[in-house]
Formats: C-alpha cells, structure tokens, sequence
C-alpha cells in the first residue's frame, strides 16, 4: 500500500485494522513525495502552501476568513494570499533584507500577520513569532538572541513596548508597522505593500535551511529558540490530514494565539498546505461569539485549549443549547492534557468528543494523538502517528532503560521526523544533553498501557513524592474537576517533615458555589474516594483565578513559588512557557 493509495480522509472509517495498515505501510520518503517541491530537490513553504496550489488550479478557493473584533469581516482567496505573500517578500527585498535574515511577528491575530509570516518564508528569510503580550524585556531578548534583523507590528504595539529600545539592537535594519501611517524611523507596511508587485517567485531553499523559530523558556534561563527547516512542511502536511482530518475545502478553526508554535504549525501552515478554508478570529475568548462563530462559520474542525473548553464547561451546558453544532466533524485539543470529563463533555454538548493530542514546541508538530480512526480512552494522549517511534524510558547513568508497559518514565522519541528541531539557537550543549542513548528525551512523564496508549502524568519536575509515593498532578488535578463544584484545579507539593512533600490543591469554583469548610471537605473527600488517601490533597485552597501561561497551561512552578516565597524569576518569561 504506497502512501498514495492511502484512503482520503472522508474515505476513512473508525477501523483499528485499517489503521494499522496505514501505519504500516508509511515512509517519510512517500511522505516527501506528496510534496509539490521546487526544482533540484529544493523546498519552501509559502510554495507548497500558496503558489502550489494556486499552480494547479485552486486560486479561487478560499483560503481565509478574518473576522475583526469590530465586526469586519475579510475573505481570501489562495490567490489572494499568493498575491499579498509576493509584495510582502519584495517590500522586504526593497529594505536591504535577504535569504536568511531573521524577521519577527509582533502582534495578535491581524491578517497581515498571516501575510507577513508566509511572505517572510517565501523570502528565504527566516520567521520568528512572539506573543503580542510580552513585555518590552522578553521582546528585547529574544530579537537579541536571534539577531533581528526585522519587526512587523502594529503602531500601538511598536509604541508602548519597542520605540525605547530599539535603536539599541545593531542588528535590526527595519520596523514595518502596519497601516498607512508609521513612526519616524520606521515603514507604514499599506503604501510599500501597494507600491510592490504582486508577483515573486519562492525562494527555492535547501529541506535543511532554517525557516522557523520558535523561542520557549523554562522556569530558569534564558529562553531557547528552537530551529526548524522549511523541510517541517511535509510533516506538517502529513499530520494536519492524519491528526485533524484536514481535507481540501474543510472549515477549520484554530483558537492557538499565533505567537505560539501551534498558531504557526496548525494555524497557519498545515491547514493551507491541506487546502482547507481557515478561518482567522481577531478577537480573544468570548462564549458567546465563539459558540456563534461554530455555527454561522460551519465549523467542519477545531482545534483549541482545554483552558477553553473548561471555560466553556464552567459555562454549562445551558449556554450552549441554543446554538447548531451540527456542522463540526472533529475536535481536537492542545496545550496541556485534557481532563476526561472535558472528553466526555464535549460528546454531549458538541455532538463529537474532544480528541486531545501531544506535542512540544521542539517536536514541530502532533507526536502522539487520538485519531478519528481509533477509539477514544479519555484521559489518554492516544497513540503515535505513522513515522513516530515513542517510548517510556528512565535515565541510567550516560544511557537509559527503556520501561515496561505501565510503569511511569520520561516520554522519549526516535529522532528523524521532518519538523523535529534542529538546534537551539547558538546553544549545542543545551540541545545535545535532549539526546539520549538513541531518544530524545522529552522532559514529561507517562506511561504506555498494554493496548499502546500513552498516558500524560506530569513534567519530570512537577512530580511529587509524598511517603514514597509519585504523584503526577495532572492525575489529582483530573480527579478534582469530576466535583460538580470545581472549575479548574493546580495541584503542588510543600515541603514536609514526615511525608517528604504533601499534596496541596488549588482550586477555582463554577458560578453558584461559594468557597466553604463544608465544600472543601466535600472536594477532599471525593479525591480521597478516587485516588486513596496517600494521592488526595491534605487540603483545598480555594482561588479567584490561577497563574496561566500565554497557552493556557497551569504554571505549577509559579503556584510552588509564591506558597514557599521562593523568587518566581521573571514572570513575563516564565508565561512564555508552552513546551
């Protein structure tokens, strides 16, 4: 069975059997392939997303739907996108910037965002996306470690956190600001993208030559760009179709803030690269516009955060009754684990259940999924994707040993895939020590049951250890949300004398509950009944809100700090966080 020969998505029915053909048969070398390519061998991912199929007859086809926070709407075609991606690629070829120079994106979900990437890849330049809600510091400092070359942004960005400092970095050459108008010093992007040709041809470039990167950062340290090549785009290819059932014409919505690597990865590029109709949304979580987005857009397939969808649950199912649902074929969610309930939820009110997936910035894209070919275990990250190889392994001494079915270790993946990173950004060592015996070692525990399920425990050093017991968070933070009484869990573990660490809890309420005595033994008493009383919190702190990266992920550390009064480091750092 050659990969072309594999069913189409629509063709696919939810057949372990056929499944596991698919996986079977699969090679990157078929994978490649599928491909459109440039003459030579050569790549570039604005080609195979835009001009390819624009090339074989697919301009007209919608290609993005941009909805403002204001009401405006903006439709594009792939020719459109095509078009605007070429005067974007000579307006930066008219500055002095060439193949290779790093341009970073400043701003939230702005069409021209879209632009701007796709437009820097077709340059040969390389892009690099950052949370329009950083603060000046965590700005400076990752154009200073990649050496920026360019910014686009807006003006309103431009004033409140780079017009201080900027003159300061010897390495930028240009600020394009969007609209008409534009600071002293800088480019108004409207007139020059008016001004240049509509047409220019992507920039033929080597699988291995850098097109993204994407910083992430610990709770310490500085941030680590993770590099990846314009080569990424066949598994980005391949695991949009496979992952989240990407078809041509499909309508599909990705929630992920474009400043993270899920807004680029399957934000942007798989979905063109598929040939689906994205649809782009300006404006930040509202229940309301989003379930009425669902349904006058006719969502085929989203992808969105568990932080969402718990917003949503906390909701309840009432909010959403009165709007049609009818039009969603799958769901799927990233960010950090999906509780079940979230699964279970999601069939009822949706019609479909969520399908969670795993994935880290330094992976490039989905590893590990629930596909709508297999049966859902809620609570599971599902199982690899065709071309992974994954494992439970335990570090031992300079190598590791790789763990049996059920027993906890790190998460650990055979390298070769096409979007795994390739470097940290002027940083071997660091990117060296991920490599071990053979793996690449991950950082997050989990386990393998017998029926190849993974199942996501906790990141290596947020796990507890309370009278010689582990105890993955994420487990305590499940089993908190199943009382009808709690939105949202964190689970930590404080320092003690006898038990080593004990379990605290934090938690934040539904609408109707009021914290109380009477309802904290109530939450402890459920988790005791589901976990033992060695696993269940000593006791429940309740919360208004609790500290979240820009993707939505607990920050565990955070919670830790301030309860120990330990220095949480810098914040703005530590929200950038989303490995």
């Amino acid at each position: 069975m050659a990969f072309e020969t594999i069913p189409k998505p629509e063709d696919v029915r939810a057949s372990a059997a056929l499944t596991d053909e698919i996986r079977a048969h699969f090679t990157w070398e078929n994978a490649r392939a599928m491909l459109a390519g440039l003459p030579g061998g050569k790549l570039n991912i604005a080609h195979e997303a835009l001009d390819a199929q624009v090339a074989a007859g697919h301009g007209g086809a919608p290609a993005m739907t941009w909805l403002g926070k204001d009401g405006t709407r903006r439709e594009f075609t792939y020719e459109d996108l095509r078009a605007q991606t070429a005067r974007f690629a000579n307006v930066l070829y008219a500055h002095g910037l060439g193949v290779g120079d790093r341009l970073y994106g400043l701003m939230g979900r702005e069409a021209e965002l879209y632009i701007a990437a796709l437009g820097t890849l077709k340059a040969g330049l390389v892009f690099s996306p950052l949370f329009s809600a950083f603060g000046p510091e965590p700005i400076r400092t990752r154009m200073e470690i990649g050496e920026a070359k360019a910014l686009v942004t807006t003006a309103s960005i431009y004033k409140r956190k780079v017009a201080p400092w900027w003159r300061d970095l010897p390495s930028l050459k240009a600020i394009f600001i969007v609209g008409d108008e534009a600071p002293e010093g800088c480019v108004a992007l409207g007139p020059a993208m008016a001004a240049a040709s509509p047409d220019f041809a992507p920039v033929p470039m080597d699988p291995e030559d850098t097109a993204l990167i994407h910083f992430t950062s610990g709770t310490t340290g500085k941030p680590k760009g993770a590099v990846h090549v314009h080569g990424a785009v066949a598994y980005h290819a391949m695991t949009g179709r496979f992952a989240l059932e990407m078809a041509p014409g499909r309508r599909y919505w990705c929630t992920a803030d474009p400043g993270w690597v899920t807004g680029t990865s399957y934000g942007i590029i798989a979905p063109l690269v598929n040939r689906v109709h994205m649809l782009v949304d300006e404006a930040d979580f509202d229940l309301d516009r989003w379930y009425s987005t669902l349904q006058t857009e006719k969502i085929e397939i989203w992808y969105t955060a568990p932080t969402a969808i718990r917003m949503m649950m906390r909701a309840g199912d009432a909010a959403a009754a009165p709007y049609d649902f009818s039009a969603l074929r799958f769901l799927a969610s990233v960010g950090e684990p999906l509780n079940p309930e979230a699964v279970v939820w999601g069939k009822r009110v949706f019609g479909r259940p969520f399908h969670d997936n795993w994935w880290q910035t330094e992976t490039g894209g989905i590893v590990i999924a629930n596909t709508q070919a297999m049966d859902i275990k809620p609570g599971s990250m599902g199982k690899p994707l065709p071309g992974q190889v994954a494992g439970i392994v335990e570090r031992d001494g300079d190598g590791v040993r790789e763990c049996k079915e059920g027993e906890i270790g790190e998460l650990a993946l055979r390298p070769g895939w096409p979007s795994m990173m390739r470097a940290y950004l002027h940083e071997q060592a660091r990117y060296d020590k991920c490599f071990v015996g053979g793996w690449y070692l991950t950082g997050d525990l989990a386990m393998r049951d017998a029926d190849g399920y993974f199942w996501f425990v906790g990141r290596a050093d947020d796990l507890i250890k309370t009278s010689g017991h582990l105890i993955g968070p994420f487990e305590v933070e499940s089993a908190l949300i199943e009382h009808e009484a709690v939105a949202e869990a964190g689970v930590i573990g404080l320092p003690d004398e006898t038990a080593g660490e004990i379990v605290r809890a934090y938690v934040c309420l539904n609408p109707g509950f009021e914290p109380s005595e009477e309802l904290e033994k109530s939450i402890r008493g459920l988790a005791r009944r589901k976990l033992g009383p060695a696993v269940a919190p000593r006791e429940v702190v309740f919360r208004n809100t609790l500290p979240k990266t820009r993707s939505g992920k607990i920050m565990r550390r955070l919670l830790k700090a301030r309860e120990l009064g330990l220095p949480e480091g810098d914040i703005s750092t530590l929200e950038s966080d989303e490995s």
